[in-house]
């Protein structure tokens, strides 16, 4: 068969891939700042060069068939290949490596941030792009290179670095202190404020001290951690976080935390994508992090 069929222009390949991911010729168009009758030109001049249907077209709506979503997936991730090698030959010729990392909003703010000045002081030069991330990434649509996070074991796919441990505080206004003793029954009869991305947290917590399910008191939900220490302080109700995040306020006094910290099924991880295991940025990170871990 002949090679060049089997390769066919990059323009083609942006104008599909983006097409696909949006599942929109008009969103691909104004992504590759293109007009959508030349979007749907490349998709058509690469249907006719492979030999096949990678969309459905319903009315103006466009649709993968099963061969186009798998097409999709294999050429995101060597696009991905190609736009990281490409970042690669310029930090080297540049001698400033960049990393775009994402990370949890509260774990930035609070443990990464007032350290990242160490990192830069060891490597100078390097810029570290923080991108504040709730979600799961998918590297392969994102421009992300690395992320922190917390799960429950390894990614398939993705290359996973445990940093630590999550350890669970429960967590009460300062005031609290003096309010008697707060064994586990009592702290199980007040209103429970949970964070969304953890909604199983108060459940392990009251299987470990073998208390009933029942019994809990759910309040509000907030997505960021920091949220949710500033309604305990408000005396909203009681928060369970991970210690590392409280870490000053509890020595300071801000917050007040009964009983000792409590292990979660989860954990911290770096995580990235195995292309991009050898950019410079991310190793130099990387060997930092797990050295201040």
């Amino acid at each position: 068969m002949n090679y060049r069929h089997l390769t066919p222009s990059m323009s083609l390949l942006l104008a599909f891939e983006a097409a696909a991911r949006h599942e929109s010729y008009t969103r691909a168009a104004a992504e590759l700042s293109l007009t959508q009758s030349a979007v749907s030109r490349q998709v058509q001049a690469l249907e006719q060069q492979l030999g096949l249907t990678l969309f459905r077209r319903e009315g103006r709506q466009v649709q993968l068939t099963d061969v186009g979503r798998l097409y999709q997936r294999e050429l995101s991730e060597a696009l991905g290949r190609i736009r990281s090698a490409t970042l690669q030959a310029l930090a080297y010729q540049s001698g400033v490596g960049t990393l775009r990392l994402a990370t949890l909003p509260t774990f930035g703010s609070k443990w990464l941030l007032p350290r990242l000045h160490a990192f830069y002081g060891a490597h100078p030069g390097m810029l570290v792009h923080i991108h504040s991330r709730i979600e799961a990434i998918n590297f392969d649509t994102s421009e992300i290179d690395a992320a922190i996070g917390v799960a429950s074991l390894d990614l398939p796919g993705l290359i996973c670095h445990r940093l630590h441990a999550e350890e669970l505080v429960v967590i009460l206004p300062p005031e609290a202190n003096a309010d008697g003793q707060w064994s586990p029954q009592r702290i199980s009869e007040e209103v429970l404020l949970n964070v969304a991305n953890n909604p199983h947290a108060w459940g392990e917590w009251f299987s470990h001290h073998a208390l009933p399910h029942r019994a809990m008191r759910l309040g509000p939900s907030f997505e960021l951690t920091s949220h949710l220490i500033q309604a305990v302080r408000a005396g909203i109700g009681i928060g369970l976080v991970p210690r590392i995040l409280v870490q000053e306020e509890l020595a300071s006094g801000e917050l007040f935390s009964p009983g000792t910290p409590f292990a979660s099924q989860r954990s911290y991880y770096l995580i990235y994508p195995p292309r991009n295991e050898a950019l410079p940025s991310l190793r130099a990170f990387r060997g930092w992090l797990l050295e201040q871990i």
